[in-house]
């Protein structure tokens, strides 16, 4: 499991991506995309966070933590 915060990484069937955008600030905002299965049985969730971050490696790191927290306890994010 690749935890650098910046690559996406798999654990059992989640393929968890850290995702960052600029925000209007000039800022930037995370994101997390959750993917599992294949083909026509592959789902996709994402998740995005309203903290603001000075770097975007910081907004990526807080994105793959969320990321584990959500494996942890997905039903944390209902």
């Amino acid at each position: 499991m690749n935890l650098s915060g910046t690559q996406p990484f798999t654990v059992g069937r989640y393929l968890i991506t850290p995702i960052s955008r600029a925000a209007e600030s000039g800022r930037y905002i995370s994101s997390i995309s959750i993917s599992s299965g294949k083909g026509t049985a592959s789902h996709c969730r994402i998740f995005s966070f309203s903290r603001e971050f000075k770097t975007r490696e910081k907004a990526l790191l807080h994105a793959a933590e969320q990321g584990q927290r959500w494996l942890a306890n997905p039903l944390a994010f209902a």
